[in-house]
């Protein structure tokens, strides 16, 4: 604890964003370049070195948080990036992409502003590149066995690093033609620049990490095949099983999902595409959804040139603080939070109709409505109460040439032949069923991640690759591995 005083004298200051008329004209990060490294030494100084820290308990990785605070706030850029890197694969990705948990768990959250966790973690994780403390690590001897990842997700892509530090001979499997997963064709580059995920690659290259792109298990691959061929399998797809719904209309031209959308944006990002074949410019977008996902959608379809977009949360507006009853610290609150793409909507005027920040809270999507040519034009909509029951007189219709649905994912792609190549077994919701030690119904075949937990946030996803990695290399070692296990496949996040 370098400063005893540190949270009494010093306020809270983030990264402060760039200005909204300036940062919707391209697709760079929304932050201030060069901006947040002047801020970390004090903001650091502001962690109390608590004798239980919570922040530990509220991250699924066990980030080691005061520690590297106090290395910060002295100056040690090295030893921080050490301790960082000690319990997270890729903290430049959580720094950027995580809702930090970690920071609800702050004890100093109690009564005042959280330290800036993420903050501090994104710095250390960039620092640590631009100065040379995250070299490659490679391993010193080859164990002769082989594994093979299937998906290059944070789960797929901690799991393989893992596993090739621990000396095995590791194969990614992507159906993509890039490595990365939804970082790659679900993440925006308006929130992390997909120069912070080729730089991992390339180191993961250098480790000795093989990645085999544009090849999906289950149809250019047979699954069963690919299990005879390596000694261990870990499934790491993700929950790509996106939710529908199922109301009149939605078979018309224009009502997509938001995971059709987004990756057409980011090929345009990446030259692959000059035009999205489903871009939002000059037309009044709808999505459908009030999560993360959505929200990428807002800040894709306004950099796009939409002429309005709304974004519909079933959900009642939260609240500004934490309701001490329902959510008690230190677990993660639901409050009214502004993204950079709703700070963007609120001050573009997007959705005259929402509120303030573009979203219409407790509204509920009754059926959509197009025009002779079967094109959607209409969304009609109802308020709802808390139990999600219409309220009389309150339907209306918004203009909608494209809807976007950000419902969410109910688990793995069944229909890709992965599940009945192996013969899986499924838990009742969907997910890959695994026992304690992350294993499947089919020997040396292992599930992680968003396929086997069900959607969850990236920080999770790490830990699951982290974890699963310990799994496999005791399977594979006889029960000797050494590489550390954050969580089990049954641990949730705090609840009241």
């Amino acid at each position: 604890m370098a400063d005893p005083k540190g949270f009494l004298t010093t306020p809270r200051r983030e990264w402060p964003r760039r200005p909204v008329a300036e940062r919707v004209r391209d697709w760079d990060e929304v932050y201030v370049p060069g901006a947040l490294l002047p801020l970390i030494g004090p903001q650091a100084d502001r962690c109390m070195d608590c004798g239980v820290p919570f922040c530990h308990e509220a991250c699924p990785l066990g980030n080691l948080i005061p520690e590297w605070n106090d290395l910060v706030s002295r100056d040690d850029w090295r030893a921080a990036a050490e301790r960082l890197h000690a319990t997270n694969n890729f903290p430049e990705f959580t720094g950027r992409l995580c809702p930090a948990p970690c920071e609800a768990g702050c004890v100093l959250a109690i009564n005042q502003p959280a330290v800036t966790i993420k903050n501090v973690e994104c710095a250390i994780a960039d620092r640590a590149f631009e100065e040379g403390f995250a070299p490659p690590a490679p391993p010193e001897r080859l164990s002769g066995r082989t594994v093979a990842v299937i998906g290059s997700g944070p789960t797929g892509l901690a799991a393989a690093q893992q596993l090739t530090r621990a000396g095995h001979t590791v194969a990614v499997y992507e159906r993509d033609d890039r490595i990365g997963g939804l970082m790659r064709y679900g993440i925006p580059e308006f929130k992390m620049e997909k120069r912070h995920l080729e730089r991992r690659i390339g180191q993961m290259r250098a480790e000795g990490t093989k990645f085999r792109t544009g090849t999906a298990v289950g149809r250019d691959v047979d699954a069963a095949a690919l299990r005879h061929r390596y000694d261990a399998v870990v499934i790491a797809t993700g929950a790509t099983a996106w939710r529908e719904l199922p109301v009149p209309g939605r078979e018309l031209t224009g009502v997509h999902q938001a995971m059709e959308y987004l990756p057409l944006a980011n090929r345009v990002c990446q030259g692959d595409l000059e035009v999205s074949p489903l871009s939002a410019a000059g037309r009044h977008v709808v999505i459908v959804g009030g999560g993360d996902t959505g929200a990428d959608c807002l800040g894709t379809a306004v950099r796009e040139g939409a002429a309005s977009v709304t974004q519909l949360d079933i959900y009642g507006r939260p609240g500004t603080e934490r309701d001490e009853d329902a959510e008690p610290w230190p677990t993660y609150p639901r409050l009214h939070r502004l993204s950079a793409a709703h700070e963007e909507a609120g001050k573009l005027g997007t959705a005259p109709s929402a509120d303030a920040d573009a979203r219409l809270f407790a509204a509920s999507t009754l059926r959509f409505s197009g025009d002779a040519d079967g094109r959607v034009r209409w969304l009609h909509l109802v308020e709802v109460d808390a139990e999600r029951r219409a309220v009389p007189g309150s339907e209306r219709a918004l203009p909608a040439d494209l809807v976007l649905l950000a419902l969410g994912f109910s688990g793995p792609d069944r229909e890709d032949g992965l599940v009945a190549q192996l013969g899986l077994e499924l838990e009742p919701r969907g997910t890959l069923a695994r026992d304690a030690g992350f294993a499947t119904n089919v020997p040396g075949v292992f599930a992680a991640g968003d396929a086997a937990r069900g959607q969850s946030l990236i920080v999770w996803a790490i830990a699951e690759g982290r974890a699963v990695a310990a799994a496999v290399d005791r399977h594979l070692t006889n029960g000797a591995s050494r590489l550390p296990a954050p969580i089990g496949p049954y641990d949730r996040p705090m609840t009241a």
